[in-house]
């Protein structure tokens, strides 16, 4: 019975905000259509996303994080690409709703399930458990979301590279062949280079928003690649020849690991094929040689327990006949 309340309750809450979902939608409509019809012109409303309205609804909340754990969460994020322009503040609201939410779905699941043990540990065990799982969830995807990112920005900077290099070589400007790099790279590494871009519009020197990107990207050869064009850049090198050498030393780092990757396959994959391939391949090979001598095994057996069967089954007179 507790059940069916449950889902009534659930399924009673769901209509309701569709309901007023509804009805906010028409109150809008109505409105605008006014507005029209008087001929006047209405500003239209500034749409908020959901992590918004999710943001200063926890705003309390979230507000608390300390300065130094705030500091180091805006760096990741920034480095995560500022995945749906979220704040520090907005990212642990995110933690914190997600965790409520799962915790009522633990309980409900938790309350609805029938299991030997009481309800009374079942329901706030799951509640616990998923709750857990829901506030460590966010930081699991952020972490995943900024390796990604580098493995992209490692693949795709030595072709950047070479991009640029011929950019140099032509007679373009610096500016112009990291443009061109974001006009040909649709990745981390071009978001970037344009982040780049625009701290220099707004009048950041070139240098010092170069070095920011490497210490943000957290890629050794993006690192190297800066340092020398800052180098070249105090020194009065040409950097498109600095440029060509950095090029060839990443073709050569890329070809050097992918050599190490294939020396390292033949061992990676001596464990699939122990724990996956040989169970299978025994079995294919000695399985019908197992049948064939537990048949053996079986046929003395079986013909002992005929001959019984067959000495009970004669007649009296033909056991005195024999015995005589």
């Amino acid at each position: 019975m507790s059940a069916v309340l449950l889902e009534a309750i659930i399924a009673g809450t769901i209509s309701g905000v569709i309901v007023i979902a509804f009805f906010i939608a028409i109150d809008v409509n109505r409105r605008t259509a006014r507005a029209t019809a008087n001929g006047t012109w209405a500003r239209p409303v500034e749409r908020t996303t959901a992590l918004k309205q999710l943001e200063e609804f926890m705003r309390p909340v979230a507000n608390r994080l300390p300065a130094l754990a705030a500091g180091q969460l805006r760096e990741k994020l920034s480095r995560a690409g500022d995945p749906g322009s979220l704040t520090p503040a907005g990212f642990q609201a995110v933690r914190y709703g997600l965790g409520a939410l799962l915790a009522i779905v633990g309980l409900t699941v938790g309350l609805i399930l029938q299991l030997p043990l009481p309800t009374v540990i079942v329901a706030p065990l799951s509640g616990a458990i998923l709750a857990v799982v829901g506030y460590m969830a966010p930081s699991v995807w952020l972490e995943y979301r900024i390796s990604s990112r580098k493995q992209q920005i490692q693949r795709s900077l030595a072709e950047a590279t070479d991009l640029l290099t011929l950019v140099v070589e032509s007679g373009m400007s610096l500016d112009e062949g990291l443009l061109s790099i974001t006009e040909r790279f649709h990745n981390a590494l071009g978001d970037e280079i344009g982040k780049v871009l625009r701290e220099i519009r707004l009048g950041r020197p070139r240098m010092e928003a170069l070095e920011n990107m490497a210490d943000k990207g957290g890629v050794s050869d993006l690192h190297h690649l800066v340092e020398s064009i800052v180098q070249s850049d105090q020194m009065g090198v040409p950097i498109a020849r600095l440029l060509r050498v950095q090029a060839t030393e990443m073709r050569r780092r890329q070809r050097q690991t992918a050599q190490e990757r294939a020396a390292q396959a033949s061992s990676r994959m001596v464990f699939p094929m122990v724990g996956c391939i040989f169970p299978v391949l025994w079995i294919v090979l000695l399985g019908p040689a197992i049948i064939q001598i537990g048949a053996r095994h079986r046929a003395p057996s079986a013909i002992s327990t005929s001959r019984c069967t067959r000495s009970a089954s004669l007649p009296r007179s033909s056991r005195r006949i024999r015995g005589r």
